[in-house]
């Protein structure tokens, strides 16, 4: 077949010389690809899959691509046929949804092609020989970098490899960082890939750089821009609290290795999540303080992202709703509060923005004492912005003096952001920077130059707006936390003699007395900021009132019902095109191919965007490009681009020797190295006679497993423990181990949804009807703590209830093994614990029967996949609904298409569903406002 594929005429889009090396070595044998972001990892996977294509009579699976690489992957293809004309060639078939039956996919399978399949149907499949391994001509395996021993993704190659040792298998990633953590990562990442060999391209490989940094290169201007002296301080004030917490998380003395806990890398984008992971294993012993650190560290780097990427009224109200999410709950004290906002810092960090925005009238306030009552705007703008005006400027300039270049490139001018936000805020202001509502501009004879004024005044109407609605909700949510504490106070009782005061055999010192230290402070009074006063937020609305320029200007639409398009459709001049658009991983290349920019302004510096610029250039040599490169002098926005590519650099160096140092793996046929005599020992049934006679059984154990359980690592370890595992609708139970040995498994989150809608419950009742032996697994997380103090309330919220509260998570396991004495519960710390488990529950014991597995807890002619088209997530969240029972869900479900429609369903609609009282909760928690005391 191999042969066959040479001899297609196929048309490929590879013109740089790397490519075409890495496609021809692809071509010849199996290996993982590393590539370096932004070099058009896509394109190659791309050419690849259709050279297979155009030969026809192949079979080809792509396992972990998304939907939008799926899109793309399939338009792709269907041009590459256009233009080779390969009258074989079949495109690519997508099956991602369970709402295809099982006949569709056994036919689509038969007629071969490219079929981008999720990994939880896919592993299915395999395992139920609807698509049978040995007919699969290779395997295309995206983002390998995300592929762990006990990923979904690891057991389908490791089914693949068992079943078919001819077919090739070719994994990709451009993702270098996590294949140099732990220990020889990239020899495990190949043993979990089944491949020998890694090729790694970097960008400064010789060929790589020989392709890109030839004659075509784009030209670059690096404009460099300052802060202003407001975002100076609060950078630095930020930094300080960063500073100050990992600092006090190295004094937490975890035991946990520290090295990597420094200012440098907290500018890394995954810092917060990488300390948290290194937390988990230990997190039920870590203190209250130290988890409140973690979860700071997370909102000050947000902070640090939003202050260069905000307007300065947007960033003062994201910190409103920050001080507001940390007022603590009454009755709280100053050490269950978030320590950075104790600092001097912080206080720079909140006054600074709100100086940024607006500030007293110094001049008028030394006059006379009523005029300090008043606030004047100070409307701070992005340095940016009027560099980005002045860049268009100077494009229009250069248009208007080279009006006929001679290439290929359209006219358009393609800003490139970091975020949707972003894209919407330049947007903004490009619409509104020649507006000047201030008439003192019309004076001067000079012409005004670009301005956000119009649009900062604008947003600070609605920041005020705001400001009031907001007080009236937190005011509302308050009180009725509050009710909800006082309930809980009262359901106690006086349980407590010393109710009120401290315990009898405690002493408690208070400074100043008792009766002074209690009234000398208000509530939480230092989290409290100075609030401005009414009648001066009246004088800032006074001074920012709509003009009659902003009055003249188009409102923004939201929303376009699109009734008169035939009379306002048109095509757009791409040279009098101005494209904003967001950083989208491989789909910019796609972007720079469609628009064909003469000039790309990068408003926020991206490693990978600039290299997908000099592929453009240099794989068009008749398109000019000019790229303009911005980014905040000094700021943690250089030096969070610098160190990105400095870490991609080193992961590259340390794969490279790790490569030449790497042993070669012999076993890549999927069945690990086994004893015969304990492979022959496995299948031997000891149980006739008391094991006086062996009696040898021709297959090895089975466990019948539920579909919907392959989300999960377990299916994968079981059969890497040589069990045959058969995947199966079932009703009752996850796993069916023997004809009397019925499991259900929860993880920890799972257990507490299912006490909450009460599904455990009818669970295990129908368990206990059909099996002798049923047993409830509760499994914990490899990585996390075999315990379940993480999942319990605060300490504060415990000391609310009392120790026999039945929400409480172990008072409703005593209370569910209390109504079922037969359900034996099992504890397990991890899924390779689990395995174990289930080998020993299986030791000695008959094999299931995965037929009467299926039949049990059906009615007559009832069918199992009856229900399986319906997302259980939903079902979940509309149990919570007041209103909601058991018995009016599957009618709802049944009658209404989605939770927005039940939302907007109205009370008599609801009342012919669920009946009057029911649909008058449900329709009361949907349509109640927050406004409402």
């Amino acid at each position: 077949m191999p042969g066959e594929v040479e001899k297609s005429p196929v048309k490929l889009s590879l013109p740089l010389e790397y490519q075409q090396d890495l496609f021809h070595e692809l071509k010849s044998e199996d290996e993982l690809v590393l590539l370096a972001r932004g070099l058009g990892l896509l394109r190659v996977v791309i050419n690849l899959l259709h050279s297979y294509d155009a030969a026809g009579n192949n079979l080809i699976v792509i396992v972990g691509a998304d939907d939008r690489e799926n899109g793309w992957i399939g338009e792709a293809l269907a041009e590459h046929a256009a233009v080779s004309r390969s009258p074989m060639a079949r495109g690519l078939s997508q099956v991602n949804t369970d709402a295809m039956s099982v006949g569709t996919r056994e036919k689509m399978y038969s007629q071969g092609g490219i079929f981008s399949i999720t990994s939880r149907i896919l592993v299915v499949d395999l395992l139920s020989r609807l698509l049978n391994p040995e007919t699969v001509t290779g395997l295309v395996v995206l983002h390998s970098e995300r592929i762990v021993a006990t990923s979904i993704e690891a057991f389908i190659i490791r089914i693949y490899r068992q079943m078919n040792k001819a077919g090739f298998l070719k994994a990709f990633s451009d993702n270098p960082e996590p294949f140099t953590t732990g220990f020889a990562p990239l020899a495990s990442m190949m043993r979990n890939l089944f491949l020998r060999k890694p090729s790694l391209w970097p960008r400064f490989h010789v060929t790589v750089a020989k392709s890109l940094e030839g004659r075509k290169k784009a030209e670059v201007i690096e404009l460099e821009v300052p802060m202003t002296d407001g975002m100076k301080d609060i950078q630095n004030a930020v930094l300080e609290c960063v500073e100050v917490s990992i600092g006090e998380l190295r004094k937490a003395d975890t035991g946990l290795e520290m090295d990597d806990w420094t200012l440098d890398s907290a500018l890394h984008r995954n810092f917060d999540v990488i300390i948290r992971r290194q937390l988990d294993p230990i997190w039920h012993r870590v203190s209250y303080r130290t988890k409140q650190i973690v979860n700071d560290l997370t909102v000050l780097r947000s902070i640090l992202h939003a202050l260069l990427t905000y307007d300065a009224v947007s960033f003062n109200q994201y910190l409103d709703t920050i001080l507001a999410y940390h007022q603590p709950p009454p009755g709280s004290t100053r050490q269950n509060q978030s320590p950075w906002l104790f600092l001097d810092a912080a206080n720079t960090i909140f006054e600074t923005a709100k100086r940024r925005v607006y500030s007293g009238k110094p001049a008028e306030r030394a006059a006379s004492d009523a005029s300090s009552d008043s606030l004047r705007p100070v409307l701070e703008e992005q340095p940016k912005w009027s560099l980005l005006a002045e860049v268009l400027e100077e494009i229009e300039r250069d248009n208007y003096l080279n009006p006929t270049p001679r290439d290929d490139s359209n006219g358009t001018i393609l800003i490139m952001c970091s975020d949707q936000g972003t894209c919407r805020q330049l947007r903004e202001y490009l619409q509104n920077m020649h507006v000047h509502p201030v008439e003192e501009s019309q004076a001067t004879d000079e012409e005004p130059k670009p301005s956000a004024m119009f649009m900062m005044r604008r947003k600070l109407r609605k920041y005020l707006d705001w400001k009031k609605d907001f007080a009236r909700v937190s005011a509302s949510l308050f009180a009725e936390n509050q009710k909800v504490l006082d309930g809980f106070t009262d359901q106690r009782g006086n349980t407590n003699g010393y109710r009120g005061k401290g315990p009898p055999n405690k002493r408690r010192r208070v400074r100043g007395g008792a009766a002074a230290a209690g009234a000398g402070r208000p509530v939480n009074s230092s989290l409290q900021m100075a609030e401005d006063k009414e009648s001066q937020v009246a004088s800032l609305m006074a001074d920012i009132q709509v003009t009659d320029t902003d009055a003249a200007q188009k409102d923004e639409i939201v929303v376009d019902s699109l009734d008169d398009m035939e009379n306002y459709y048109e095509l757009y001049e791409m040279n009098d095109l101005l494209v904003i658009h967001p950083y989208d991983g491989d789909m910019d290349e796609h972007v720079l191919e469609e628009v064909r920019p003469r000039y790309v302004i990068m408003y926020e510096p991206d490693a990978a965007f600039i290299r997908r610029v000099e592929v453009y250039r240099s794989s068009h040599g008749d398109r000019n490009v000019r790229v303009y490169f911005m980014y905040y002098g000094g700021s943690v926005e250089e030096q969070r681009y610098l160190s990105a590519v400095r870490k991609e650099k080193d992961a590259f160096t340390r794969l490279i020797k790790e490569k030449g140092n790497m042993a070669v793996t012999l076993t890549l046929d999927g069945t690990a190295p086994t004893d015969p005599q304990e492979q022959f020992l496995r299948t031997v049934n000891t149980r006739i006679a008391g094991g006086g006679r062996l009696a040898g059984t021709a297959e090895p154990p089975r466990v019948v497993v539920d579909v919907r359980e392959f989300r999960s690592s377990l299916p994968s370890l079981l059969h890497g423990r040589s069990m045959i595992v058969i995947p199966c609708m079932l009703t009752v139970g996850d796993y069916v181990l023997t004809p009397t040995i019925c499991i259900e498994r929860k993880s920890i989150r799972d257990l507490i949804s299912s006490f909450k809608n009460g599904r455990l419950f009818n669970q295990a009742e129908t368990m206990l009807q059909h099996y002798k032996h049923p047993m409830l697994l509760i499994e914990f997380d490899q990585n996390k703590s075999f315990t379940l103090d993480p999942f319990v309330e605060h300490s504060y919220e415990k000391s609310i209830k009392s120790a026999d509260d039945p929400r409480d998570l172990q008072s409703k396991i005593v209370l569910l093994t209390l109504a079922f004495p037969r359900l034996k519960i099992i504890w397990s710390s991890s899924p390779y614990q689990t395995a174990e488990i289930f080998a020993e529950l299986k030791n000695k014991q008959e094999e299931p029967d995965p037929i009467k597995a299926v039949q049990v807890g059906l009615g007559m002619g009832e069918d199992p996949y009856e229900q399986q088209s319906f997302n259980t997530t939903p079902q979940d969240m509309l149990r919570a609904v007041p209103g909601v029972t058991g018995k009016n869900l599957m009618r709802l479900v049944l009658e209404v298409d989605d939770l927005r429609e039940v939302s907007n369903l109205g009370e008599r609609k609801l009342d012919e569903y669920v009946g009057k009282e029911a649909g008058r909760q449900i329709y009361r928690f949907f349509n109640r406002s927050v406004f409402d005391e």
